[in-house]
């Protein structure tokens, strides 16, 4: 098991979570003046730079949905998967512990530890089909700007770019997590863990459909 990919992957994480749901909360805070663009900026940026920072280490995963699909496609071994996950649900669960010491407490609580939600009127089985799509088109461009050996080396931007275009869409939704860990950490410490099964199945199902789709037809 790689030592180093671990420290990378928790860091990478722990970067998601703490900007995201900073983000999220500074939002409430200003009286929403930067609305959804500044937390999708928020957290597409936080992708783009952590990936570029760690892609040589680790490959910049962050994202269990991400790792297990680029498992499926026999990118990593199972024990390194293993190791990912658990590094990046740990980086998020401490994120969220920190973020709690740095945001006011009514903040945080106000927008429920800024943990992806469904939106009014949006049923599971809309959440769930959201969280696959938004997650599928993240695992594909992670695929194809940062695994194959064709792409030019920007991966990380536009992976970034692909984070913020999936919250844009999918924030009033779901929340756009595609992303379990991105859900757990803040879930865990406060924000509940209503539809907790959405947010694994759906970005793990949409990860693997993206890495089977593009290892199968375009790799």
């Amino acid at each position: 098991m790689n030592v180093k990919a671990l420290i990378a992957e928790f860091i990478g994480t722990f970067a998601l979570i703490f900007v995201g749901v900073g983000a999220i909360a500074s939002n409430y805070i200003i009286g929403g003046q930067s609305g959804l663009v500044g937390i999708a900026l928020a957290h597409g940026l936080t992708i783009a730079v952590m990936v570029s920072a760690t892609a040589a280490i680790s490959g910049g995963h962050f994202n269990p949905a991400v790792t297990i699909g680029l498992f499926v496609a026999q990118k990593i071994d199972a024990i390194n998967t293993f190791g990912y996950v658990i590094a990046q649900c740990l980086g998020a669960i401490f994120a969220a512990f920190l973020i709690k010491l740095c945001m006011p407490h009514d903040a945080l609580m106000a927008v429920g530890m800024g943990t992806p939600a469904l939106g009014a009127n949006i049923s599971a089985s809309m959440g769930l089909l959201t969280e696959i799509i938004l997650t599928f088109f993240l695992v594909f461009v992670v695929y194809g700007t940062a695994v194959d050996k064709r792409a030019p080396k920007v991966g990380g931007l536009f992976i970034g770019l692909t984070v913020a275009l999936d919250i844009l869409i999918g924030g009033p939704i779901t929340g756009a997590a595609m992303n379990p860990a991105r859900h757990l950490g803040p879930a865990l410490l406060g924000g509940g863990l209503q539809n907790l099964w959405i947010y694994w199945v759906g970005p793990i199902v949409g990860g693997i459909l993206a890495a089977v789709t593009y290892r199968t037809t375009l790799e």
